[in-house]
């Protein structure tokens, strides 16, 4: 007999991978909500017996009506499509008249470009005006309209933004709440993902080929449980009923994803870096692969057969951890989870603690410490049981505590201040893709008077969502790589659909939701798409030939250049003044969270502490997606990519102590109220950053220098010899002193020491940077 109850877990967890490789279903609801309009329009003009030429223009119509929106709330959504069917009737109108009079044609169309770009200033609303203004005017160009025809293309468009509504409202509904619903559902299906792999770090023999593949898969499983996390906090304004809700579901996402990359931490260090290294607090970050030996040497004072019985033991207890992170229907748990539970809560107390080494017991704390987080997760999003009499000393404490936390939580606004006038970004970008959409003009029409428009299509195209000349170019030369290999796609595809105009149709639908499901992955697969979805437009417009598409790619690179040589010669941003921005605002970022967390800890009211640390994390994504072009394999820069690289996993280690310091902060202020080194430690933190960040904003002619005296021991502490750390240090820019442990709190010894590996970390950032003498800018490896 066929057992439902198993097949529905095979299914959810089935549903919960995939959900997790597309957190949220965002790509796919774009996608499908693209793919389905073009559908609908096609169907609508097919029975009406369309001619090919207006089926093309329904397609594209449909399909840019479909990605241009992308305000949060269906209300604005609908708004900003209605006032997008107009920008659109308004910009195939003036493409018609004007097809015939070249000069005045380019002329408008260069104004509509520059307008189209800064309006981008007015949020989701004026990007999406703008982006059908431009992308409907191209369309005009692509399908030759001229007066004669231009009622019913009105016509066409009109069934176009009427069927995208369609589908938008009704067959692919995606609401802020249902979008943040989905990405909750995939943060715990990767969270479990990286339990999984912690199982097999624990299970497999140190150096083998299943042991490094596991511990490169966790770097990988921790990124994608933080890129999730990062989505939720970006929807919760929208995707919540009150700021109140936004915080508690922000902080419990946030304490889960520390502890579960602390977890991760504890375990490496307990079963992969071996005595020497076991005391360092090492991050998932660039470094770590640097660090890890290729086995372990045994203990030779190990009872036989304990080491392998703890083993197991670990392996086991994460096996179950698995239970707590797994999705629950609310008002309930997985078989077995509430008894799973109560015992790793247990493990918060010492005196529950299995026996074993000391790194081996701060994985149980890890397990103790991720169980809470769980909980806390289960809890604010209503999936936990009412609480019982049944229920242990331990749930209930941790229950008390979370509750407490929860009423004392509140959201504070943060009030951004925006650059004005030429420093604005969108007023900048618009003036520099104006005058490479000019020159694209000129050349493109040197190369085909036909197909000019290609050109100025790339040159737009390459100044979205960059920044600096670096990016600009990688993304050229990613367009470029992706067209080339479309080109290729699309004339193997022309010959095999011949004149099937149905075959080819489905073609460019496949195409065009691949263009969409990829568009977030990579921009090259994108480009691929789009280049053989015009090789089979081209085919039922019967103006298909090879040179058609060769010549796509000359003028594809044709607009690369021309964006290029705009970023570079019109108000250019260096891709090293950008980074240097940048850099300052991990910086401040970093020294504002820090400065929260020591008020908080030193009894000051906690605040919206993880909202600091998010923040953080986001400009540290930013700053990380800037160097790309300095980190890139194919950089001529060897010495600059070292040194980009090694500079973020600095930061990332920065990040990571942040983080959980201000996770520590908002559940014990009050442990560490009468602890003078907390001050003192806030206060050099805080002297360091502020001497990096003056040092690079000045572009290295600031005069400061970094100093780690202040956190000197007291006469009534002995100095404790450093431990090992991965930030190298050098006499003339001091680490600072371990703390006593033994006589110490356990939370005190984490935030002491979470404070000691950031100030080395900000230290050795000196180095590279070129702040103080060194032999070298980058260290060896």
């Amino acid at each position: 007999m066929l057992d439902m109850g198993a097949v529905r877990r095979a299914w959810d967890d089935l549903w919960d991978r995939f959900s997790a490789s597309d957190p949220g279903l965002i790509r796919l609801s774009s996608a499908l909500n693209t793919v389905c309009g073009i559908l609908l329009t096609l169907l609508v003009l097919a029975v009406a017996h369309t001619a090919v030429p207006l089926l093309v223009t329904g397609a594209m119509t449909a399909m840019v009506a479909a990605f241009a929106i992308s305000d949060s709330r269906p209300r604005d959504q609908a708004v900003t499509l209605g006032l997008g069917f107009l920008a659109a009737l308004a910009a195939v109108g003036l493409g018609a008249e004007l097809y015939r009079y070249r000069v005045a044609s380019d002329l408008v169309f260069l104004g509509l470009i520059f307008a189209a770009v800064y309006v981008r200033r007015f949020g989701p609303r004026g990007t999406g005006l703008g982006m059908i203004g431009f992308q409907l005017f191209f369309v005009s160009q692509f399908t030759h309209a001229a007066p004669s025809t231009l009622l019913k293309m009105y016509e066409v468009m009109a069934v176009a933004f009427a069927a995208s509504a369609a589908v938008r409202f009704g067959l692919v509904r995606a609401t802020p709440e249902r979008t943040l619903h989905r990405l909750r559902r995939a943060f715990r299906a990767r969270l479990a993902a990286l339990v999984d792999v912690l199982v097999e770090i624990a299970g497999a023999e140190p150096g083998s080929r299943a042991d490094v593949q596991a511990i490169d898969l966790l770097h990988t499983r921790v990124a994608r449980l933080h890129q999730c996390a990062l989505m939720i906090q970006s929807r919760l304004e929208h995707g919540t009923a009150d700021p109140r809700t936004a915080s508690l579901i922000q902080r419990r996402i946030a304490e889960a994803e520390i502890a579960a990359e602390r977890l991760g931490l504890l375990l490496l260090r307990a079963v992969r870096l071996g005595p020497d290294l076991a005391a360092t607090d090492v991050t998932l970050s660039l470094h770590l692969s640097t660090l890890l030996p290729a086995s372990v040497p045994a203990d030779p004072e190990a009872a036989p057969g304990a080491e392998g019985a703890a083993a197991d033991r670990l392996v086991r207890e994460l096996r179950e951890l698995r239970l707590l992170v797994v999705r629950a229907t609310p008002g309930t748990l997985a078989p077995g989870a509430a008894e799973v539970g109560e015992r790793m809560l247990g493990y918060r107390d010492d005196e529950a603690l299995p026996e074993g080494t000391p790194a081996v017991q701060d994985v149980y704390r890890g397990l103790g410490d991720l169980a809470r987080a769980m909980l806390g997760l289960r809890l604010t999003l209503e999936e936990e049981p009412a609480a019982s009499e049944g229920d242990s000393p331990e749930t209930a404490r941790s229950r008390e505590e979370l509750e407490a936390e929860d009423i004392s939580l509140q959201a504070d606004e943060d009030v951004s201040h925006e650059p004005t006038g030429i420093d604005r970004p969108t007023t900048r970008a618009a003036f520099q893709v104006t005058v490479g959409s000019a020159l694209a003009i000129l050349g493109g029409e040197l190369l085909s008077a036909q197909r000019w428009y290609w050109a100025v299509l790339t040159c737009w195209v390459v100044f979205l969502n960059t920044s600096s000349t670096g990016e600009i170019l990688m993304k050229g030369y990613r367009r470029l790589a992706g067209t080339i290999g479309g080109v290729v796609a699309g004339i193997g595809l022309a010959a095999l659909v011949g004149g099937h105009t149905w075959s080819a149709f489905a073609l460019v639908v496949l195409c065009i939701f691949g263009m969409f499901f990829t568009a977030p992955l990579s921009y090259m697969l994108m480009s691929f798409f789009v280049t053989t979805m015009l090789g089979l437009l081209y085919t039922l417009l019967h103006t298909y030939s090879a040179s058609v598409l060769l010549l796509r790619i000359e003028e594809t690179l044709l607009g690369a250049v021309c964006g290029l040589i705009a970023a570079v010669a019109i108000l250019p941003v260096r891709t090293r003044r950008r980074t240097d921005d940048l850099l300052v605002d991990v910086l401040e970022k970093l020294r504002g969270t820090l400065e929260q967390t020591v008020a908080a800890l030193s009894g000051g009211r906690p605040g919206d502490l993880l909202d600091a640390a998010r923040e953080l994390d986001t400009a540290l994504d930013t700053l990380r997606g800037s160097v790309q072009p300095l980190t890139h394999p194919a950089s001529p820069l060897r010495s600059r990519r070292r040194r980009a690289g090694y500079i973020l996993g600095l930061l990332e280690t920065c990040a990571y102590h942040a983080r959980s310091l201000a996770a520590t902060a908002g559940f014990v202020p009050s442990a560490l109220h009468a602890d003078p080194r907390l001050a003192d430690a806030g206060r050099q933190l805080d002297a360091n950053l502020e001497v990096l960040a003056d040092f690079v904003r000045s572009g290295g002619k600031s005069r400061g220098r970094l100093d780690g005296s202040a956190l000197a021991p007291r006469p009534d502490q002995p100095p404790v010899v450093p431990a090992a750390s991965t930030t190298p240090t050098t006499p003339t820019l001091p680490a600072v002193p371990a703390v006593p442990v033994r006589n110490d709190p356990l939370v005190t010894v984490r935030v002491l020491r979470h404070l000691q590996r950031l100030n080395e970390s900000i230290l050795g950032l000196g180095r590279p940077l070129g702040l103080g003498p060194a032999e070298r800018s980058v260290p060896p490896r």
